[in-house]
């Protein structure tokens, strides 16, 4: 059964970090989509530390993005542009190429916390300008993108061949 009110501060988070540890990238999400009943829509509750961000700039070409800021100041990185935030603000991210990579990042010296919303089209193919990577992924019957039934991380240049492997 779908749960009609969300309480952001009862959420379970999980941390968003490099397991080694980052100067750069720390975070706490909550995903609360699925527990929303939300079929077409995924949701995210996401805080990050002063001078952290959650996540490397990325572009989705299957999914829309939308990121209401709840508290904190930071910067909205949105292709070659930079745009301050703050509380009240709200941050789109259309699906696209890297114009439309985006990431947030706390410049403030509190947390900053925002809900993330974006559309779940699945499959989905992300790209990550600043590492060349790229990701692609099939979540069903998965839940998130840690979880997802196919999942690859890699680079072009590591690409095989279409008849690589296959009894010729």
């Amino acid at each position: 059964m779908a749960i009609p009110v969300i309480h952001l501060d009862e959420l379970d988070a999980f941390p968003m970090a490099p397991q080694q540890g980052s100067e750069k990238f720390g975070a706490e999400v909550a995903s609360f989509g699925s527990e929303a009943g939300l079929k077409g829509l995924g949701a995210m509750f996401i805080t990050v530390q002063p001078g952290k961000r959650g996540f490397p700039l990325h572009n989705h070409l299957g999914n829309d993005e939308i990121f209401v800021i709840l508290e904190g100041e930071g910067t909205y990185r949105f292709g070659s542009e930079e745009h301050v935030i703050k509380a009240g603000d709200v941050c789109v991210a259309p699906r696209g190429g890297p114009e439309t990579a985006h990431q947030i990042i706390n410049t403030g010296d509190g947390p900053l916390r925002y809900v993330g919303i974006s559309t779940s089209n699945d499959p989905d193919v992300v790209e990550y300008p600043d590492s060349g990577k790229f990701a692609a992924l099939a979540i069903a019957p998965g839940t998130s993108f840690f979880d997802a039934h196919l999942r690859y991380v890699g680079r072009r240049e590591s690409q095989t061949d279409y008849w690589d492997g296959e009894d010729l």
